[in-house]
């Protein structure tokens, strides 16, 4: 029989944002946005310290919206499906190629603490093609702990540290949308950052004006655009949880009765991670069990497979 931990198989419903942080009419003044992210920041912080068992998946679909999002920065046209198909693709120890490769910076932010460190950040920048030393790397570690010294509400943390990014680096735009997220992560406290803002910097938040011009870190007006972005991240976010939320706990309830041998192992993958290729091996299950059990799993409405395709499939909650 398969057992999940009772500790994270709660069902409790997921909070949400308040209709009035998220409905306005017109432009809100500089409080008005502080005020409203301050209430959907609220709402998030019971999710973001959440132990619920899709909170692994939850963090990674949101990694890959943010992935999806950075394309057009990044001067590149993968959409969800194709980083999906880059990273769950892959033969095992290959590289992703460039577009899942900067996927790959998403899904960390996602999967650690926001600790800064000259090495990660390297890493990181790597992972985004750009490009810094060693020297501007510990100097952005510092600056960092600098707002973290300062006790800044943490929408003005994030839009400082993404204004200081561009400030210094201006081709470095995406490196900044990255470090938002974890220097707001790092304010709130929050275990593990979330992948937020990026998914946001091409929306109406940053485009006040119809058509206009986007307000990029450090103009006039971002943080204001920060704050009425997080409102908005937040409540996607919060729908996202309430719908995983549900799906896993349809998982859960059907679990015993899989007879598969590693079906235990699927299940678990399937909770952690936004899809899990329907040709997984494990010592076991085989790739021809493993077909036969999502199979089994899309019967009892547990799964979708989620690339549409009939061959190379990816199946998720």
């Amino acid at each position: 029989m398969i057992r999940l931990d009772p500790a994270t198989a709660s069902f409790s419903a997921p909070p949400s944002v308040p209709a009035w942080a998220i409905t306005s009419a017109g432009t809100v003044s500089d409080t008005d946005a502080a005020f409203r992210a301050g209430a959907a920041l609220a709402s998030l912080d019971t999710l973001a310290r959440t132990q619920a068992s899709w909170a692994g998946a939850w963090r990674q679909r949101l990694a890959l919206k943010c992935a999806a999002a950075s394309m057009r920065l990044a001067g590149r046209a993968e959409d969800e499906a194709a980083l999906r198909d880059a990273w769950h693709l892959r033969p095992a120890g290959a590289a992703p190629g460039p577009a899942g490769t900067i996927f790959g910076a998403w899904r960390q932010l996602a999967g650690q603490p926001p600790v800064a460190s000259a090495d990660r950040l390297e890493k990181i920048v790597d992972q985004l093609g750009l490009h810094w030393d060693g020297a501007a790397l510990a100097d952005l570690c510092t600056e960092i702990e600098n707002l973290a010294g300062l006790q800044r509400p943490a929408p003005f943390a994030a839009a400082a540290i993404a204004a200081h990014v561009v400030a210094v680096r201006p081709n470095c735009e995406l490196f900044a949308w990255w470090l938002a997220d974890l220097v707001l992560a790092h304010s709130l406290r929050w275990p593990r950052s979330l992948p937020l803002l990026m998914a946001q910097a091409f929306g109406p938040a940053f485009r006040p004006d119809a058509g206009g011009k986007r307000i990029r870190p450090g103009e006039k007006g971002f943080e204001r655009a920060v704050c009425v972005a997080l409102v908005q991240a937040a409540a996607e976010s919060c729908r996202l949880a309430a719908e995983l939320s549900r799906r896993a706990e349809r998982l859960i309830a059907i679990a015993p009765k899989l007879r598969a041998k590693g079906a235990g192992d699927v299940i678990q993958r399937l909770l952690d991670d936004d899809v899990v290729s329907g040709s997984l091996t494990t010592k076991n299950l085989s790739r021809f069990a493993a077909r036969r059990l999502f199979e089994r799993l899309q019967q009892l409405e547990a799964v979708r497979e989620l690339s549409g395709r009939t061959t190379f499939r990816l199946f998720g909650l």
